[in-house]
């Protein structure tokens, strides 16, 4: 009987490895592009993981200019400031970021379907 308790798998944990990576997000400091969707076709685009330094407000600005859509700066009590923009913007952004100057291709992470 000894033996079969042994042998017993203890249960898995599907999220242990995406734990472990947000862990190490701290570290590696990765700019994440999401998109939520909303109803029918309408979607946003987050930007959260920016340095504190830049001012938000000026890239906003700029980036709603560039691609011609709105867009706001949210106030999140656990991820900090988080861009918003309306549409699917996420290959936009991140070209956009990197052409800037902002942040370096390696430190982008692009989420979504």
């Amino acid at each position: 009987m000894s033996e079969i308790d042994l042998q017993i798998p203890s249960a898995f944990d599907p999220f242990a490895e995406a734990n472990a990576e947000d862990s190490n997000a701290g570290s590696k400091e990765y700019v994440h592009i999401r998109i939520q969707q909303r109803n029918g076709r309408k979607s946003l685009t987050t930007v959260q993981g920016l340095k504190k330094e830049f001012s938000y407000n000026k890239i906003l600005k700029d980036l709603k200019k560039e691609f011609c859509c709105n867009g706001t700066v949210v106030q999140d009590p656990e991820l900090g400031q988080v861009i918003q923009l309306q549409g699917d913007q996420r290959k936009n952004v991140s070209t956009f970021l990197v052409q800037a100057g902002i942040v370096k291709k390696e430190r982008i992470k692009i989420h979504g379907f």
